[in-house]
């Protein structure tokens, strides 16, 4: 979603995440423009953020699909995964776990 305001703070604190965990790995960004490609990507909002292809939050059950703000729980900001969803995502994947 090219105008979500949580987007810019979500991905300081994925790069805050793999820097502490030592990890040097590509991040891509997708803009979905619109309901169509939201739905063809499974995309639950803004910010996503998927490691190897997989949902840091691992809300399977949801299947609602949308071009719209996407809130976590936490308390500094609901519109950021928290760091500890991030982290336990990262090292589920380096350790090969859930995929």
């Amino acid at each position: 979603m090219l105008d979500c305001p949580h987007y810019p703070v979500a991905m300081a604190e994925l790069k805050s995440v793999l820097a502490v965990e030592k990890i040097s790995a590509p991040i891509s960004e997708v803009l979905v423009a619109n309901p169509r490609m939201a739905e063809a990507l499974k995309f639950r909002g803004s910010p996503t953020i998927r490691i190897n292809g997989r949902d840091i939050a691992d809300d399977s059950e949801q299947q609602s699909f949308a071009v719209s703000c996407r809130f976590y729980p936490g308390e500094k900001h609901p519109g950021v995964p928290p760091p500890e969803m991030i982290r336990r995502a990262v090292r589920e994947a380096m350790r090969g776990e859930k995929q």
